[in-house]
């Protein structure tokens, strides 16, 4: 069964629905083999749309023409010529979403879902945590209301990212309103529910063990990322001093990558992300090298459904599975029809059984929202949830609105 074509496909917010920058964009990697059969794959976006788009192109000279059972030696030689790769979030993205479709086509063919080409599955639900859930939240007693409406929906675990704007130094202001967001959650939800503290990478070392010091008292289960990521060896100071757990592993690209995190002692609990560390190939190695140290493992999962549903596969395998991030209860309408086949219910997915990814790409909805627009920018970064680094800012700048219309106007013509 040979690769006829592989395509990149960006899809994004329609211009009249309102949408987070964290959700506004998709890049869907769709592969068709001679005979007509599709397989789908899921690259990042967070302002790399473009440049992931375009390196879908790169990895597809290395595929294109041959034959899908071969996939794992096209990856390879991929390898040796992509110089780069093991320090491009770029190319290992290209890579993995393409690495995602090999393994849903070779799934359908021979009538599996992929957790069986990988070994098998050793469980099939998985604990959820839910992220994205406190939009428009500064006040305290704002994160505690949409708190509880989680907890009512479900969830036991939630993430949330409490220094607003705070970026590199942290204020005394600052840290007075983190502290009192989280002791809100907290005292909102009770002690029987996870609270996973995200720092988004944002603080120099200082800043970030002032922080991590003062929110140790509300027993989080993990502090994600607490400094920036150039700056990674001062994790281990971090560790010294605060008690809670370090998270982290989305920008990480390689098995390699993560065994020197463990080695160094800078991480407790790692965070690979399916669709730029190397797809289910790579995802092997990296739980090989999780289950060699017994780090337990919460994959990183911020984008769209395919993204899901892939993860989801590599859950089923995971000897030291540990949680499982879910944007789903916060996703925009659009971005919810893309896919069918898997279900959050009750803070937990079960994992779909059907031969590949288990899913079924509604190609419509791809077409309807299919785009050219390059990513928004507002008054927000895109890796904060919307209105929690600018007070109350209004959710699309004028520059925002443009590309929009320029958006709708392209997928109209």
């Amino acid at each position: 069964m040979k690769i006829r074509s592989v395509e990149a496909i960006e899809v994004a917010a329609p211009a009249d629905e309102l949408s987070s920058p964290w959700s506004s964009t998709v890049v869907l990697v769709r592969i068709t083999t001679a005979n007509g059969a599709i397989g789908w794959g899921e690259a990042p976006t967070t302002l790399m749309t473009r440049p992931v788009a375009e390196s879908v192109r790169e990895v597809a000279r290395f595929y294109e023409g041959r034959a899908l059972e071969s996939h794992a030696e096209c990856l390879r030689r991929f390898e040796v010529y992509s110089f780069y790769r093991s320090r491009s979030m770029e190319a290992t993205s290209a890579l993995s979403a393409v690495d995602i479709a090999c393994h849903d086509l070779l799934g359908r063919a021979h009538g599996l879902p992929i957790s069986s080409l990988l070994g098998g599955a050793i469980r099939d639900r998985v604990r959820a945590y839910s992220n994205g859930w406190y939009s428009d939240a500064i006040e305290p007693s704002e994160f505690a209301e949409k708190a509880r409406a989680m907890v009512r929906s479900g969830f036991r675990a939630l993430k949330f990212d409490p220094f607003g704007d705070e970026y590199r130094t942290l204020s005394t202001e600052g840290l007075r309103a983190a502290t009192a967001r989280v002791a809100a959650v907290r005292a909102a939800v009770g002690e029987t529910v996870d609270l996973l503290i995200e720092f988004h990478g944002r603080f120099l070392p200082e800043a970030a063990i002032r922080a991590g010091r003062a929110l140790d008292a509300y027993r989080p289960a993990f502090m994600e990322e607490p400094v920036l990521p150039e700056l990674c060896d001062a994790l281990a100071r971090f560790r010294r001093a605060v008690r809670t757990p370090v998270a982290l592993g989305e920008r990480l690209l390689t098995a390699a990558d993560f065994e020197s995190f463990l080695a160094r002692g800078l991480v407790d609990i790692l965070q690979p992300d399916i669709t730029n560390s190397g797809g289910f190939t790579y995802g092997r190695e990296i739980a090989g090298v999780a289950a060699a140290h017994g780090a337990p493992v919460a994959y990183h999962n911020a984008f769209g459904p395919v993204q899901t549903a892939a993860t989801l596969q590599m859950d089923a395998v995971l000897p030291t599975f540990f949680l499982q991030e879910s944007f789903e209860a916060s996703w925009p309408a659009w971005k919810r029809s893309l896919v069918r086949g898997y279900a959050l219910e009750a803070g937990a997915f079960a994992i779909p059984a059907k031969p590949g990814l288990g899913i079924e790409v509604d190609e419509r909805a791809v077409e309807r929202y299919r785009s050219e627009a390059i990513e928004p920018i507002g008054p927000e970064p895109p890796w904060v949830i919307a209105g929690t680094w600018a007070r109350r800012a209004p959710r699309r700048a004028g520059s925002d609105r443009r590309v929009r219309r320029a958006s709708a106007r392209s997928r109209r013509s």
